[in-house]
C-alpha cells in the first residue's frame, strides 16, 4: 500500500474536463464544435506562451474525436508529419509546435491542409505566436489565418483558487482554504503542475486513508524536491 503513490503523479491524460478555462471560455465551448465539423471551418489555430495548455488541448482535441468515432491523429512536431499524411484519411490532425516548422515540414502541413479542406476534414494546431508573426511560408500562414485563431490566455492567479477547488469536487473530494493557499505560495503555479498535483494527493490521500491536508501536501513538495535534487556525484548542467 505504501508503494509510492507518487510514482504515478503523471498529469491525467489531456481531456476538455481536466482543463480549467479560466479567460480561454469561449475557445473550450467551440472546440466540440469544431472537432465534430459543426463550424465551416477547415483550420484553428491556438497560440499564447508556454504552459497556458496548448498541448493539453489538442489532446484532448484528438481524444474527443476518437471517442466520437473519428479518424484523429495527434503530431507532436510537424516534423512528425510523412509525404502520406495527407491522404492518410484522418479526419482530425492536431500539430503542435507549428511554428517550429522547417521548410520540408512546412510544405507537408500545407499539402496536408488542402487535403483535409478537400475532403472537409479539419486542421489543429498550436504555436507560441501569432498568425502574423509566424516564421513559416506565406501559403501556410494565410491558410492558418483563414480559420480560427485563439489566443489562449493564462489562468490569472486570482481565478486559481476557484479553479483549483472546482476541480477537486469534480474529482470527488474537497480542498480547504488552506491547502489552496500553501500549495499556490509553495508549489508550482502553472496550472498543468498544480493539477498533476492534486492528483497526486487524491491518490495520496485514497492508498493512505488521510485527508489532504496540509501536511499531506508539504510531504508530497518534499518528495518532489527531493526528487528534483541531484544525486550525490551527478554531473550538473552550467
Amino acid at each position: 500500500m505504501e508503494q509510492l503513490v507518487f510514482e504515478l503523479a503523471a498529469p491525467e491524460p489531456p481531456r476538455l474536463a481536466n482543463f480549467l478555462p479560466g479567460r480561454n471560455a469561449e475557445l473550450v465551448a467551440t472546440l466540440p464544435r469544431f472537432v465534430a465539423g459543426q463550424l465551416d471551418e477547415t483550420g484553428m489555430l491556438l497560440w499564447g506562451a508556454p504552459a497556458v495548455g496548448k498541448s493539453h488541448l489538442l489532446g484532448a482535441a484528438v481524444a474527443l474525436a476518437l471517442e466520437w468515432g473519428l479518424a484523429a491523429r495527434l503530431v507532436a512536431h510537424p516534423a512528425e508529419l510523412g509525404d502520406a499524411d495527407s491522404t492518410a484519411g484522418n479526419v482530425l490532425v492536431a500539430i503542435d509546435r507549428i511554428d517550429e516548422a522547417d521548410v520540408a515540414s512546412a510544405a507537408r502541413v500545407f499539402t496536408l491542409y488542402n487535403a483535409l479542406k478537400q475532403r472537409r476534414g479539419r486542421l489543429i494546431a498550436a504555436a507560441r505566436a501569432p498568425v502574423a508573426a509566424l516564421e513559416l511560408r506565406e501559403d501556410l500562414r494565410t491558410r492558418l489565418g483563414w480559420g480560427l485563431v485563439y489566443e489562449l490566455l493564462p489562468l490569472a492567479d486570482d481565478d486559481k483558487p476557484a479553479a483549483l477547488a472546482a476541480y477537486a469536487k469534480g474529482r470527488g473530494f474537497a480542498l480547504s482554504a488552506e491547502v489552496i493557499d500553501y500549495l499556490l505560495r509553495h508549489g508550482r503555479r502553472d496550472m498543468r503542475s498544480l493539477l498533476a498535483t492534486l492528483a497526486a494527493l487524491d491518490r495520496r490521500s485514497l492508498a493512505t486513508k488521510r485527508p489532504i491536508t496540509v501536511p499531506l501536501l508539504k510531504e508530497w513538495l518534499q518528495r518532489e524536491l527531493e526528487w528534483e535534487r541531484p544525486a550525490p556525484g551527478a554531473p550538473t548542467s552550467g
